[in-house]
């Protein structure tokens, strides 16, 4: 949070408190989704050598994608044990082996052929697919910009209707808001064979909130 005041105010004057807010709407330009591989098998070993071989192989599908390995990233690895129950009875299946890999994909066109890709070369698990900005920083900069302008008019609105005259330049800022959170779609899991896949970004709101005073 950013707060200017003036060092050194001389005397003191009528005050004009007000707040003004900077909302921008800006499109996505940058993806994660999380592709998993889970495999089961009653030998843990087996298990974790079928996992670790369509891991391999779904890495490589995304590699030859275009997709750079820096936007590669294990997000999670875990080994289970699977029971089924019949009448109260607890009898062991498997272990099942969960490989997570978050991918970063910066060209949202893409979002739908990766995915497929993905499914097609043995991942079996796709969730969190969300949708942010590259140059977050710098659009909240334009919204905050928009905020203190709309704050200035807001206290030129009501210095004319009070008929004062008012110091244009505030004597204290004060900033508050947030960055906007990714577009978060719902988590689901795919199976082999889907094909297609389309996704919606949509759009992004950025805003920032300025509370300000004036002397007048």
């Amino acid at each position: 949070m950013y707060r200017y005041q003036q060092p050194e105010r001389i005397g003191k004057n009528h005050v004009i408190k007000v707040t003004g807010e900077g909302e921008l709407a800006v499109l996505p330009d940058m993806a994660n989704v999380n592709l998993g591989v889970m495999t089961e098998n009653k030998v843990l070993m087996e298990a974790q050598q079928q996992n670790s071989e369509a891991v391999k192989k779904l890495i490589q599908s995304l590699l030859s994608l275009g997709v750079p390995r820096k936007n590669l990233q294990t997000f999670d690895y875990r080994i289970d044990s699977e029971y089924d129950f019949d009448q109260g009875k607890q009898t062991f299946r498997a272990y099942k082996v969960t490989y997570i890999l978050k991918v970063k994909i910066e060209d949202l066109t893409s979002i739908g052929k990766v995915i497929d890709t993905a499914v097609q070369n043995g991942a079996n698990y796709v969730a969190n697919v969300h949708f942010s900005l590259k140059n977050q920083d710098g659009n909240y900069q334009k919204a905050l910009s928009l905020a203190l302008n709309k704050a200035i008019e807001k206290a030129k609105t009501i210095a004319n209707t009070l008929r004062v005259t008012l110091n244009p330049t505030p004597y204290l800022v004060i900033e508050g808001g947030t960055l906007p959170p990714p577009i978060l779609n719902p988590q689901m899991t795919y199976v082999k064979g889907i094909s297609s896949t389309q996704f919606e970004p949509g759009e992004l709101i950025v805003k920032a909130t300025i509370s300000a005073e004036f002397e007048y």
